[in-house]
């Protein structure tokens, strides 16, 4: 239901800006402002869900995330958010999940986010690199806090991982 009053509006952004859009791996990230554009968006208080669409770009410290479709649904304080998902022909997102661990970047045609458990699933044509490695599949599930990577076939597909030359072999002219 889009409506386009000032006061919709209104509460629609603050609902949005108020709410931290996903749980950050880097503590910084968390309180880093939310950046959101979209073509449209719309917001129902009564099921706690918002609805981006066009171009959508979202930004919050080194999170990135880029689709043509963004769905989001607010807990039942409609005060946090529960999961996310995001679709696009590739939906793209990446965010420093650790100093150490670095950049992970990840596409697919549809990226489902669950802020409670830190699981960031990406389905369809599904790639995720970190680290120098990539694993690609038709299913992949990442676990923003832990780090953990689980790839899976599909449709007489295999699951294809790439892992970068160790640095005591490369230093040593081993490839």
């Amino acid at each position: 239901m889009f409506n386009q009053s000032v006061f919709v509006k209104s509460l629609f952004l603050a609902c949005v800006v108020s709410t931290p859009m996903i749980a950050s791996a880097l503590p910084s990230d968390a309180n880093q402002p939310i950046r959101l554009l979209a073509d449209r968006a719309t917001y129902s208080d009564r099921t706690g869900v918002t609805t981006y669409s066009g171009k959508v770009t979202i930004e919050q410290g080194t999170l990135k995330i880029a689709a043509d479709n963004l769905t989001v649904n607010l807990d039942t304080n409609n005060r946090s958010i529960k999961t996310a998902v995001a679709t696009g022909r590739p939906a793209t997102m990446q965010q420093v999940v650790t100093q150490e661990k670095g950049l992970a970047k990840g596409q697919a045609n549809r990226i489902d986010y669950n802020a409670v458990t830190g699981i960031v699933t990406l389905t369809g044509n599904a790639k995720l690199t970190q680290a120098g490695s990539s694993f690609s599949g038709n299913v992949i599930r990442y676990s923003l806090s832990e780090g953990d990577v689980e790839a899976n076939a599909g449709g007489g597909q295999r699951v294809e991982l790439i892992f970068p030359p160790s640095e005591s072999r490369s230093h040593r002219g081993v490839r």
